[in-house]
């Protein structure tokens, strides 16, 4: 018998897709995208060649910027 996982909420993820990231700030995936482009970007996490963001350094580069 096999119980059905629950979706964890995106607020409690270590790491979020472009999507999820884009959901949870409210900022564009075209954005979120660049900003992981960047050089140093310090909250950008490789899974072979799949992009994510790490959630807590996200909200904290966010939470120090005034204009993205």
């Amino acid at each position: 018998m096999s119980h059905p996982i629950d979706p964890v909420p995106i607020h409690l993820k270590v790491a979020l897709t472009l999507k999820e990231a884009a959901e949870y700030s409210n900022i564009g995936i075209n954005k979120i995208d660049y900003m992981l482009r960047q050089p140093n970007c310090p909250f950008v996490l490789y899974v072979g060649t799949k992009k994510l963001v790490k959630r807590k350094e996200f909200e904290a580069f966010i939470s120090k910027k005034l204009i993205l």
